[in-house]
């Protein structure tokens, strides 16, 4: 990769006859940096990821991933990136240990039982890689899938809503995945429909909006774009939760306490 921008989009445009999903896109990413994409559903996303990825053809504007045109170098650009959709591409039937082999076979690389087990040590699935894939939670399987576009270290991960359909605690681990990638070097676009998620990992965020990147910067740049806080004190209701802890904490204050003094209290 060059030491320019590890991705380089210059006014993209792709319509599906009559619809304009992309009006003229404009965007940069930072090599070893974490890109959020933003939009709601429709905005055009995954489009935009299935045309750096090279899986669909822009129909005007220029595209470069990794220092290669993805028009002129497909290639390789596919050989320098991986790509996690919204759904999991694990197979159920092998264990996570035969999934990530089965990869680096595929891939033609050398010691891909090696390449395997460490995969599964780096993303913490060593205990788990002897069990059927089928058996893993929401957030393991997404772990599994992750490392699977890793076979191969490409220097560039594409993420299109890699949290979808996740609860919580499978959305952290998937969190910690991505951090840790970021923090070996690896350059992540992510697109998401949670802010939380952009706010959580991303040094830079771009807001999809009709076709057209309306807003892009860091999260400190974009506060910036709203008015100065404006300070207010509004009264809060208490909620559910806190006040069953204190009828049940008044409730067992009570009961340890001696009885005359509770009756010398009601007199």
């Amino acid at each position: 990769m060059d030491r320019g921008p590890a991705i380089r989009v210059r006014d993209v445009q792709k319509s599906y006859k009559d619809l304009h999903v992309l009006r003229g896109v404009d965007l940069q990413v930072a090599p070893g940096s974490v890109f959020a994409l933003l939009g709601s559903n429709g905005a055009g996303k995954t489009t935009l990821v299935r045309i750096m990825s090279t899986l669909l053809r822009a129909d005007a504007g220029f595209v470069e991933v990794a220092g290669f045109d993805v028009a002129a170098a497909s290639e390789r650009v596919r050989a320098s990136i991986s790509l996690t959709g919204q759904f999991a591409a694990v197979d159920g039937i092998l264990t996570g240990r035969e999934n990530l082999v089965l990869v680096a076979r595929l891939r033609h690389l050398r010691d891909p039982e090696g390449i395997a087990d460490r995969l599964l040590e780096r993303f913490g699935l060593t205990e788990a890689g002897s069990r059927r894939a089928a058996t893993y939670s929401g957030g393991m399987t997404r772990r599994l899938d992750i490392a699977m576009s890793l076979v191969g270290d490409p220097p560039v991960v594409f993420l299109d809503e890699p949290t979808t359909g996740l609860d919580p605690q499978g959305r952290l681990e998937v969190w910690d995945t991505v951090r840790q990638l970021a923090g070996q070097g690896t350059t992540v676009l992510l697109t998401t429909q949670y802010l939380e998620e952009a706010e959580q990992l991303a040094d830079r965020i771009a807001i999809l909006h009709e076709g057209r990147i309306i807003a892009d910067g860091t999260l400190a740049e974009l506060k910036r774009l709203l008015p100065p806080v404006k300070v207010e004190y509004v009264e809060k209701q208490p909620t559910l939760e806190e006040v069953f802890l204190a009828v049940v904490g008044a409730r067992d204050e009570a009961s340890a306490r001696p009885a005359d003094q509770i009756t010398e209290e009601n007199r």
